[in-house]
């Protein structure tokens, strides 16, 4: 598990973010339409996931914000912001904010996503919600950057995210 902090309070994870250069799992989740999309439907593009504990917290949401700035520029890249945020949460929240160009997805229905990737808290008050984590995708589906955040209320590394585009 990953050891992590939420305010400087140790809580864990269940496991460890696939390693670099391995395959990503597929997944399914659930869109702000309340379709489902899989990692599969972004063949052949560059992914970003990002993913975060709740888009009703002011780093996840602050997280939202600078990816949709930074993916309006990106060829070939799709950027995924993943929670368990139920979808018309999500959707609000995108609505208010402008957000067009990330998409919002939901592991609100079975949370497999969170265990297929190991970055599920485990303990603490935010326990079963998503870590914060960036995975980072190439066109093959091959893993070429991972960051799982140490301090859940820090903003992941963005610059590192895109440079492993």
């Amino acid at each position: 598990m990953a050891n992590i902090t939420l305010k400087g309070n140790a809580i864990n994870t269940i496991g460890h973010l696939p390693k670099i250069g391995s395959k990503a799992v597929n997944f399914t989740l659930t869109t702000t339409d309340l379709s489902h999309k899989t990692l599969t439907d972004f063949s052949g593009k560059k992914v970003i996931l990002n993913i975060f504990p709740s888009v009703d917290t002011g780093t996840c949401a602050t997280s939202v914000r600078e990816f949709n700035k930074k993916a309006a520029d990106l060829e070939n890249t799709v950027v995924l912001c993943i929670s368990k945020d139920l979808p018309f949460a999500q959707a609000r929240f995108c609505g208010a904010e402008g957000i067009e160009n990330v998409e919002m997805l939901s592991d609100f229905a079975d949370g497999n996503f969170g265990k297929f990737y190991e970055l599920d808290i485990q303990n603490g008050p935010l326990a079963h919600l998503h870590s914060r984590a960036i995975v980072v995708i190439d066109e093959k589906g091959i893993i070429t950057h991972t960051e799982q955040v140490s301090e859940i209320v820090d903003e992941p590394n963005y610059a590192a995210a895109l440079e492993a585009l």
